[in-house]
């Protein structure tokens, strides 16, 4: 299927590994033209190379309003404008919400939730002349279900969610659709860091854990022409492990 995105330009945050690495994956097999983030410049350096040609690489710290605010800003420079942009950043630590301290949550609203506004607000002002643009925030199920043991990602993400519902709305007459992928179990360096080595693909109705490759795809869609009436909207991919209806 040609998801009609050939020749756009996107800037992925977080994107040296994980989920937001197989969405810069993802986007470049369909001929978009990428901008990736990162902290550390040779891993960033080195994603870009595994991702293909033309990849760009950019350091930057997205925790940080400064950090990323600036990444939208050098990946539309570099690429010559803006079309996508996928607001993504790591997890903050577990811990239960009683006892996590709220200079934890503090940095959880930071890392998760400012960074997003950010970025989203710079990029916006990118895509409006154009009358085109695509907003897929990488949050997690935790928005949908809080995790217990995540209380601080839990809470920032459900913050994030509220955020892209009110700017879905905000910016649909500009052409701009804005969705978030809410991620289960995936085999992530972050998943396995937090459940260890234990089976967690026996909680999951598919029994098995998710593909990050799988992901990268599901994004890409939400970015297609095809998606162009699907906004303000947060997607489950999870295997079928959220038991709620809504």
């Amino acid at each position: 299927m040609d998801l009609g995105i050939s020749g756009k330009r996107a800037a992925v945050a977080a994107s040296s590994t994980g989920l937001g690495f197989a969405t810069a994956q993802a986007l470049h097999e369909e001929g978009v033209r990428v901008a990736i983030c990162g902290r550390d410049q040779e891993r960033i350096q080195a994603a870009a190379q595994r991702i293909g040609d033309g990849v760009i690489a950019v350091v930057a710290d997205v925790s940080t309003e400064q950090g990323a605010r600036g990444f939208v800003a050098d990946a539309a420079e570099q690429l010559g404008g803006l079309d996508i942009l996928v607001p993504n950043a790591g997890g903050p630590p577990p811990g239960p919400p009683s006892s996590t301290p709220l200079d934890a949550y503090r940095a959880a609203i930071d890392l998760n939730l400012l960074s997003t506004l950010a970025m989203c607000q710079s990029a916006v002002e990118l895509m409006r002349p154009n009358g085109w643009g695509r907003i897929i925030a990488i949050t997690s199920a935790g928005a949908r279900s809080p995790i217990g043991f995540l209380a601080a990602s839990s809470v920032a993400r459900a913050g994030v969610t509220s955020f892209l519902k009110t700017l879905a709305t905000e910016v649909a007459k500009d052409g701009i659709t804005v969705n978030s992928i809410q991620p289960g179990l995936h085999s992530t360096d972050r998943v396995k860091q937090l459940h260890g080595a234990g089976d967690m693909a026996k909680t999951i109705p598919t029994k098995t854990m998710g593909a990050p490759e799988d992901f990268g795809r599901v994004a890409a869609f939400l970015c297609s022409d095809a998606a162009k009436f699907v906004t303000g909207t947060g997607l489950l991919v999870d295997g079928g492990q959220f038991s709620g209806l809504v």
